[in-house]
């Protein structure tokens, strides 16, 4: 546990330097947040803690400059990522949490690659983190993020459901390009809960 902390502080230390201030907090609040749902749902703690304190790790550059980046390390990405830029830098994310901050845990790898895009079947790390990123404290945009806060502490499924289907609502109303993952995940986790 205390090279865990240790590690923590490390790690948070690194990111301040890194990140803009705001983006900064947002990764402490989520890594909070992470450490809530983890510990209400009987998850392992260290692991959510820091999947949230490194899932923006990646998103210190503009998206053009992310892509670069990618590029240049052979990170693969997908037309559908080509299409929907601001999403990518959870691939470039989990590439530096793995070769510049040297996390070799899987699992929380993968949930950083995901934390934009969601996938069928994620894992309870993945959910965790994605939920957490989308109910942090500072966030508030959301109209119905009262209700999946509620909801994150009740079913991770249900809430994922209802964040992918916010998520989807949002994205046409404002003519985004929706990344097709997203709805394979919103239709995975709609035919689950049966919502």
């Amino acid at each position: 546990m205390e090279y865990q902390y240790d590690q923590i502080m490390m790690l948070r230390t690194k990111l301040k330097s890194k990140l803009e201030p705001m983006r900064y907090e947002h990764s402490l609040s989520v890594s909070f947040t992470c450490l809530n749902l983890a510990m209400y749902h009987g998850y392992d703690m260290n692991k959510a803690e820091l999947a949230g304190l490194m899932h923006d790790c990646g998103k210190r550059y503009p998206d053009e400059v992310i892509f670069k980046k990618c590029m240049k390390h052979g990170i693969e990405l997908t037309e559908a990522e080509l299409d929907t830029l601001p999403v990518i830098h959870a691939k470039y994310g989990a590439w530096l949490a793995e070769h510049k901050y040297h996390i070799a845990d899987r699992e929380i790898l993968d949930a950083i690659r995901c934390h934009t895009t969601g996938r069928p079947a994620m894992t309870v790390l993945d959910k965790i983190l994605y939920i957490a990123d989308y109910i942090e404290p500072r966030r508030c945009k959301a109209s119905e993020l009262p209700n999946v806060r509620k909801m994150a502490f009740t079913s991770l499924d249900r809430a994922m459901s209802m964040i992918l289907s916010s998520t989807l609502d949002y994205l046409k109303k404002k003519g985004g390009t929706i990344n097709p993952v997203t709805v394979e995940a919103y239709e995975y986790f709609k035919k689950l809960t049966n919502s």
